[in-house]
This record gives C-alpha cells, structure tokens and sequence, in this order.
C-alpha cells in the first residue's frame, strides 16, 4: 500500500474535500447528513465539533480523503469515541478507509479512549460492514429500517463497536 501523510485538516484541506462531502452526503446511500448541508455547517460537522479532522493525502500531496474523531457521548459516556470516514473517488478502492480506520484507532488510543463505535453503518453498505468487521469491529446491535436510502427505500443500520488496545498499534 502507498504511503499516506494525515494531516490536521485546514481550510484549504476541507475546500478540496467539499465536492467528495457533497456528492457522498447527496447519494444518500451512507450519511445520515443532510443533503442539503451548507459549506459552513458541514465545516462546523466536520472540523470544529470534533477532537480532530484528519485529511489524507499521497506522497505528492493529493487528498485522498478525511476522517473525524470525536467523542461518542458526553460525561461518562466520553471515554467511546466516533470517527466519519470519506474517501474521494480517484482513490476508492486503494486502501484510503483501511488507512484512516488504522490511524484513527491509533490517534483515538493516545487521545485516552477505550472503544471506538459506529452508530448508523447503513447495512446496504456491505464493502463499509466487511472492512469494519475485518478490522476488528463487531456488530452489537441493529436498528430497523432506521436509514432512507435513496434507491433501496428503508434499510437497516448497525451499531458498530471495537475496544482499543494500545498494543495493537505499537
């Protein structure tokens, strides 16, 4: 796999990653985002409420995509952490997602948090449930028809959940 560089993401960072937020928020397969989403508060969503927004980019400085973090809950819930991944479509298939899951378990770990979960893995999103599974993270719940996907009607969304250990990514 090429080498990656993550990176605090910048304006100018999030400015190229505008069209990719778009076009997968206005799929309507994945996000539960709304389509209509502003550039200012889809910035506010994805850099400023956050502990972190990555961006990652190719040994010639192309984005190949961004990741969040941030707490799950609030209080004593705030030791579960939450990542959004999206990958731009040159580099769909390249390993970007497998990178950016690696390397947020990794940032969440130093950031003290125990787990990591995803809330809503739309179902119909098989490739997205495969890779989490492979990477370690399990099923442990899923809600009904909880998803409006754009071509498929109402599907199915998973709680995803991984403990993190720190030894996994020495």
């Amino acid at each position: 796999m090429p080498a990656h560089t993550f990176t605090p993401m910048t304006s100018e960072d999030f400015i190229t990653f505008w069209p990719t937020f778009q076009a997968i928020v206005a799929a309507q397969e994945t996000y539960a985002i709304d389509p209509n989403i502003t550039y200012n508060d889809a910035v506010t969503l994805w850099c400023q409420t956050p502990l972190h927004s990555i961006a990652v980019k190719d040994g010639q400085g192309q984005l190949l995509g961004a990741y969040y973090l941030k707490a799950n809950a609030a209080g004593p819930g705030n030791h579960v952490c939450n990542c959004g991944y999206m990958v731009t479509p040159q580099a769909r298939g390249q390993g970007v997602a497998s990178a950016m899951c690696e390397h947020s378990q990794a940032l969440a770990i130093e950031a003290g948090f125990k787990a990591m979960q995803f809330n809503a893995v739309v179902a119909s999103n098989q490739v997205a449930v495969k890779l989490w599974q492979r990477l370690g993270f399990h099923i442990v719940g899923t809600v009904p028809n909880a998803y409006r996907h754009a071509t498929l009607g109402l599907v199915d969304t998973h709680v995803m959940y991984k403990t993190l250990s720190a030894s996994a990514y020495v």
